[in-house]
């Protein structure tokens, strides 16, 4: 195969500002923006919970349908020690049926979702795909003119994790890929650094031959949408999410290298504290990790997957756009695999092989959300914890999600 770059035909890159920082600075960070895909440790909280479950359900569904549901919520949290946890449902054709709260979670609180920020992003890009502004399946190239770099990867491959650049774990050894972590710069420099640096020739692999998690192609890919669409993040977001479906507390920001974790890695940073405001103004948001939401809002978009596209009589995605979003695109493209797990990867979300219809993308905060197609609901886990707590809680949860939505129709 064709090698994506040759030596002595690297294009000329611009002078491009921007604190990237050392392999010191990468292992600081990797800390605070290490995936909780990774299935790291899980820590525990200092913090007493409290165990008030607070259900609400919209439509006619009886909350205590849900009652065994909410149990094993309030034992959840006070067995892993935890300062709250949140859970909404949403049904395909009822809209949200039930959602619960423990502890300091609630409806209305802001919390940073991590990696349950790529099926946004990717959505973004699709929208773009739908209204013929940006081709996922050409290359960047064709779009960004510091494109030529990497003259066959595509946005898709990019959202698949399936470019050839290093992924998350190996792009903390590329200092030039440290500004996807950093508020400093833009969106624009980070991705010109990350696609035209040298240091990661080594380790530059042809795109669709492997999946290479996570990382800075993230990052690319964001910028890719800015340039295509002549728009900012902030202002794509707002187009795509915020105002067709009311999800008024949805934005991006980049807050790895300005919090540190509460309990160490992988850890929910508790200088947050679900509050906006303690982040200052960027214009280089965290692509594959940068989203903060509330639970409804997120739900929100849940539903609005769930209903091929629509937020109310708003069309979001296409019913193609959805489809593609949640088909494993590595399996099918290159017979790819996400290494060890049975699990593939379509656009921002985890692909069950093993029962059709069924997608997560889940966080290394604890966020879980998944979508159950086959038997038409969606549902949300918010946690401010770790990915191991929040996995685990979700592998629990879902059978007596699954009884409840069944015996609630």
């Amino acid at each position: 195969m064709t090698p994506i770059r040759r030596p002595g035909h690297r294009p000329r890159r611009r002078t491009v500002v921007l604190l990237a920082g050392s392999l010191a600075v990468a292992c600081l960070l990797a800390g605070a923006c290490a995936d909780g895909e990774d299935r790291a440790s899980a820590g525990s909280s200092d913090t007493a919970p409290s165990t008030t479950t607070s259900p609400t359900t919209t439509g006619t569904v009886d909350p205590a349908v849900f009652a065994e549901v909410d149990a094993k919520l309030r034992e959840q949290v006070q067995a892993n020690g935890l300062n709250g946890a949140g859970l909404v449902i949403v049904d395909r054709d009822r809209g949200r049926i039930h959602e619960t709260y423990v502890g300091d979670a609630g409806p209305d609180r802001v919390s940073l979702i991590a990696s349950s920020s790529k099926m946004l992003t990717a959505g973004v890009l699709m929208r773009l795909d739908d209204q013929g502004v940006l081709d996922v399946d050409a290359p960047v190239a064709e779009v960004a003119p510091w494109g030529a770099a990497h003259p066959e990867v595509t946005p898709a491959q990019l959202m698949s994790n399936s470019s050839g650049l290093p992924g998350l774990e190996d792009g903390l050894k590329i200092p030039d890929y440290l500004c996807q972590y950093l508020a400093a710069g833009t969106l624009q420099q980070c991705a010109e650094q990350v696609f035209s640096t040298a240091q990661d020739d080594a380790q530059v692999i042809p795109p669709d031959t492997k999946f290479r998690y996570g990382g800075a192609q993230w990052q690319v890919a964001g910028a890719v949408a800015e340039i295509a669409s002549g728009k900012s993040w902030a202002e794509l977001v707002r187009d795509t999410y915020v105002t067709p479906c009311g999800t008024d507390s949805l934005a991006y920001n980049n807050h790895f290298a300005r919090m540190s974790g509460a309990k160490g890695t992988y850890s929910y940073p508790a200088a947050f504290n679900a509050d906006p405001g303690t982040l200052g103004p960027t214009d280089n948001p965290n692509m594959e990790g940068g989203a903060y939401v509330n639970p409804r809002d997120y739900a929100e978009l849940l539903l609005m997957q769930l209903r091929d596209g629509r937020c109310g009589d708003e069309r979001v995605l296409s019913p193609d756009a959805v489809r593609r979003v949640r088909a494993d695109r590595i399996g099918e493209v290159y017979g790819g695999s996400t290494g060890g797990r049975p699990e593939g990867y379509g656009l921002g979300w985890w692909v069950d092989r093993r029962e059709q219809g069924l997608v997560e993308d889940g966080g290394a905060y604890g966020t879980e959300p998944w979508i159950d197609r086959g038997r038409g609901y969606a549902a949300y886990l918010v946690i401010e914890d770790t990915s191991p707590v929040g996995s685990k809680m979700a592998r629990e949860l879902r059978p007596l999600v699954e009884r409840a939505v069944t015996a609630s129709r």
